[in-house]
This record gives structure tokens, sequence and C-alpha cells, in this order.
């Protein structure tokens, strides 16, 4: 029989310095505290904060009960600091972890959901795959906030080739303005500042042509993304049918769940048309259990196959007029939804990154809102530590601990990620 226990007491030690005085060179020396030991709490302390805070999603005062209550006299403002002051490189590591999952692994998936900063409404973004989670907190959630994450803080430029005049074409930028483009760019990167006055020399009015300003912005943006080198290119997104997350890679896959969700917003009070959504929705399940099939045992035949059968299904006409209009959109995103043909192990739904979002939900029913930028970029790469940490069983307590108290004799995260992802690549 074995009994599980846990010991907690406190360790208290006191550390005495030697101090030399060179008097050659006039100056004191001051002997050195062991490596992890910053200010007046140690590494097992530090590193039992964070992931109380961000495993175990606990407030600051409950965490300074907890701790009083074990004989650590600590303030909250002591807590907030050790959270937020980024001694260890975990901001850094976020960035790797982000950094490797996009230049390894073959697809990402993406959500955002919103949070509160410091009085005012943002929105995290959510990036993941089986591999890892990362959080990005930002102002906006439009394409080019999106493309700015992709970039990985490389500086944002603009080109205007073959790709940015179709995306500007795809986006219904009129032609006479992109006859002006035309004729004045050409096929280079160019900054910020040089697109800004471009856009001046084609808008003289400021308070004319925003939303063209902004789809032009986009398109050069883009393409000026899929040409540049620095970082990873993202081929594959996986995404609800959010129109922030169409152009920016080469190919989107659709949720089925989403699309799913649509029928069921459908509220039919005529007894034929509860029927006719009844058996559509069977039907559309259904098709999604092939599918589900499909991906165990891939095969050109079978895809083939299940092409036509969606073909059918969503050429199904009803006497219920709100569900065929339903029919029709979904039948207009087929490529979309059906990428899994062509790729099998792509996930049918975005289900990942949801649950992303409801960690990132569940510690707004705790906390409500983080008050400073230091904060914030804390908690992302908290957040993604702890979440990246659970997908590739690493327990996160001993990794902090690793790093708080500089040991560094753990494999980094963004390593684990190359390791577990390796496969998949080969």
């Amino acid at each position: 029989m074995v009994v599980q226990e846990i010991l907690i007491k406190t360790d208290n030690v006191e550390y005495r310095k030697e101090v030399f005085y060179s008097a050659s060179e006039k100056k004191t020396y001051v002997g050195e505290l062991p490596s992890g030991i910053v200010g007046e709490f140690g590494p097992g302390v530090r590193s039992l904060v964070c992931t109380l805070k961000y495993v175990a999603n606990t407030s600051q005062p409950k965490i300074q009960e907890l701790l009083e209550n074990c004989g650590i006299l600590i303030s909250q403002s002591t807590i907030s600091r050790v959270l937020t002051n980024d001694e260890t490189g975990f901001n850094q590591e976020k960035k790797d972890i982000f950094r490797t999952a996009l230049d390894v692994t073959s697809f990402h998936q993406i959500d955002d959901t919103t949070v509160r900063v410091n009085g005012k409404n943002q929105y995290s973004q959510i990036f993941c795959n089986p591999y890892y989670t990362a959080f990005f907190t930002v102002p906006r959630k439009d394409r080019l906030t999106i493309l700015d994450l992709l970039l990985c803080g490389r500086e944002r430029t603009y080109r205007f080739d073959l790709e940015a005049f179709c995306l500007m074409s795809d986006f219904k930028v009129s032609n006479k303005v992109t006859d002006q483009l035309l004729n004045l760019t050409e096929d280079k990167e160019i900054s910020e500042a040089e697109m800004q006055v471009l856009l001046e020399k084609i808008f003289p009015d400021d308070k004319k042509g925003g939303n063209t300003k902004t789809r032009i912005m986009e398109s050069a943006a883009i393409a000026a993304y899929h040409r540049q080198t620095e970082v990873p290119v993202v081929d594959i997104l996986l995404a609800d049918d959010a129109p922030q997350f169409k152009k920016l890679t080469a190919e989107l896959a659709l949720c089925w769940i989403h699309d799913g969700r649509h029928y069921n917003r459908l509220d039919p009070i005529v007894p034929c048309n509860v029927d006719a959504l009844k058996d559509f929705k069977t039907r559309f399940w259904n098709f999604y259990g092939n599918l589900l099939k499909y991906k165990d045992k891939p095969g050109t035949g079978k895809a083939a196959q299940l092409s036509c059968e969606f073909d059918s299904l969503f050429s199904t006409k009803t006497i219920y007029e709100a569900l065929n209009d339903r029919v029709e959109k979904t039948r207009n995103k087929k490529e979309e939804l059906l990428k899994v043909l062509k790729y099998p192990w792509l996930p049918l739904h975005n289900n990942d990154s949801e649950l992303g979002a409801r960690v990132e939900k569940r510690r707004q029913d705790v906390s409500l809102q983080t008050k400073s930028d230091a904060g914030t970029t804390a908690k992302d790469s908290f957040l993604t530590i702890t979440q990246t940490a659970k997908k590739l069983g690493v327990n996160a307590y001993r990794y902090i601990f690793d790093r708080v108290s500089r040991n560094f004799s753990r494999p980094a995260l963004s390593d684990l990620i190359i390791e577990n992802a390796m496969p998949q690549v080969e």
C-alpha cells in the first residue's frame, strides 16, 4: 500500500557575504549569492507563486494568504513583482516557443477572445497545434494585427507584386485605384513610412478611402510576408470563418463544429420545418463521422467519394428557406471544409484553440484584468509556457523551478517541440 503525503515547511537561510577592499584598485568586492537567489525569497517560493497563479489559477490575495499560512511573510506587491519581473527569461522562452512551432510544424490553429487591460477591452489571439499553445494580447483583431504576430517581431513591410494586386482584386479595390498603384509602385519591399506617403498621394483627403486604404495595406503586407525569408511562412491555418483569418496563408481550413453551430441557431416553429432541420442535421453529422473515418484510413478513392457526397448533401433543397440559405453558405465553403481530404492529419475542428480561449476566460474569472504592459506580457508568457508544457507532458512547476533556480537542467520547451514534431516533419 502506497500512501501519498506532502510536507510543507519553511527553510529560511541566512547568507553572510564576504567583503574585500582592494587598496590598489580603490574598489570594494562583495561575495555573490548562490545562483537562483534573488531578493529575499528563494526559487522555491518564487516558482510556487508562478505555478499557483498560472497553473492553479489562484488570485494574488489568495496566494499571499496561502503562503502566510505556511509561514512565509510576503506582500501582494512582492508577489506582483515576482510575476512580472522577467528575471529568468520567460518572455524570451515564449518567443522561442512560437518561432520554433512556426518553423517545424505543418499547420496552426487560431482563435481569439476578449480580455481587459487596465480598464480597456483588448483581444487575446491564441495560436496552437498539438505541440504548443501561444497567447498574444493585442488592441485589435484585424488582419494586419494577426500578420504582425506571424512576423514574430519583424517590422512589417509592403510589396506591390502580382500577388498584391490579385489580393486587391479579391478585396474589391476599384480598378481606378489599382491603376494608380501600378503607375506609382514597383516590385520591391517598402517600409511603413513609405507606404503612408504612397497612400497620401492616392488619397489626399485623409477622411476618404479608409476601408480602401486598409485593403491596400493588407494586400501589400501579405505579399511581402509571403516573399520574405527571415521568419517561417505559415502555409496552412485552421480557423473559424471570421474574415480576418482569410487570405493570410496559402491555404485555409475551416472548422466543422463552427459551421454546425449555424444550423443550431435556426429556430423553426412550423412542424415540417422542424422535421426538415432535424433530418438535415442528422445527415450533416453522419457526413462528419465519415470524414473522421477517412482520417484514420485515407485514400484517393475515398477522397473523391466524400467530395461527391459533400456535393450531394449540400445541394439539398427543403421547404424551409432559412435552412436552404444556410446549406448554400456551407456549400460555398467546400474547399476550406474539405481540406482534410488533401491533408488527412488536419483536425476537422478548431477545438484546440477554443480550449486555449477557455483558459484565458477562466483566468479572467479570478483576475479580471492586467494593469500594466509588463503584467500583460508576463501573463501571455506564463500561459504559453504552462499550456505548452501540458501538451508536451512536462511538469510545469518543475520546469518553472528549473528556470527560476537557474539550473537550466531541463530541455527548453522549444527544443521539445522540435523533438516531438520531427516525425511529422519527416
